[in-house]
């Protein structure tokens, strides 16, 4: 599969590569587009390691090229202890932000992109991580399929996570629907598991996913207002953190650059 794709030129601001005229899955164009992004990596490079679905191939995919001695000297910093446990077992060698402040490239997936590159992320789980991770890394390249994009964040209907702490979390949940009450926001705890408990993040904490019937609108005020309430740790707001988005659809890859 990936032999069939042309490569396009990281460096253009938007290219377009056709695939096969075949039906393919929705986890197939995630691994056409993880694969994709694999190559952007090079020796030496400090990585972070997404979580999810799609980075899961991309995280697959640099253990192999290691392993095939085509890249070496790398070193992972995973956004999640799924993703620590994946990157171990696929012999990425591991450090965190402690010893690595500053990464060279970060490559992880998304639930929602808009026509900026803003992205919705942590549906998860795994948001504030993968924040903090991304923040710190000197180029993110986002990959997803074509489903995920939006015309705006919160336009697919689906939650918009937000991680709070688990005191009061009804309370803080109730100050965040009211907080986008004109956007007809709907507030709902997360839960797991056959008796409906609380999810708990890697960080002990809780999950409120957001659910817009309208536009939220600036999004910049948005992140700030939840970001001022407290009991909010981090939001799924991801803004002006994408440099490069690689989009897989049934008509072929493109390369979204900012």
């Amino acid at each position: 599969m990936e032999g069939a794709i042309l490569v396009p030129a990281p460096s253009s601001p938007l290219s377009s590569t056709s695939l096969p005229s075949v039906t393919l899955t929705q986890d197939e164009l995630k691994k056409i587009a993880a694969y994709k992004a694999v190559e952007y990596v090079e020796s030496g490079m400090v990585l972070g390691l997404g979580t999810g679905s799609t980075a899961k191939h991309a995280v697959d995919r640099i253990g192999d090229l290691l392993r095939q001695g085509k890249l070496h000297n790398i070193v992972g910093i995973p956004t999640s202890r799924k993703t620590h446990e994946q990157a171990v077992s696929v012999g990425i060698p591991l450090a965190d932000l402690d010893s690595h402040p500053v990464i060279d490239l970060a490559i992880d997936g998304a639930d929602e992109v808009d026509p900026h590159l803003n992205l919705v992320k942590g549906r998860g789980g795994s948001l504030l991580r993968e924040k903090m991770v991304e923040g710190a890394c000197r180029k993110f390249v986002v990959i997803v399929d074509e489903s995920k994009l939006v015309k705006h964040l919160g336009g697919s209907g689906l939650a918009m996570p937000v991680e709070i702490v688990p005191f009061c979390w009804k309370f803080t949940a109730k100050r965040l629907q009211n907080l986008f009450e004109d956007s007809g926001c709907v507030a709902k705890l997360r839960t797991s598991g056959a008796h409906g408990e609380p999810y708990v993040t890697d960080n002990g904490n809780y999950i409120v996913d957001l659910y817009f019937k309208e536009d939220i609108g600036d999004l910049k005020a948005a992140s700030d207002a939840v970001l001022q309430l407290a009991g909010v740790v981090e939001h799924g707001m991801f803004l002006d953190m994408a440099t490069t988005v690689i989009v897989a659809g049934e008509m072929g890859i493109t390369v979204k650059n900012k």
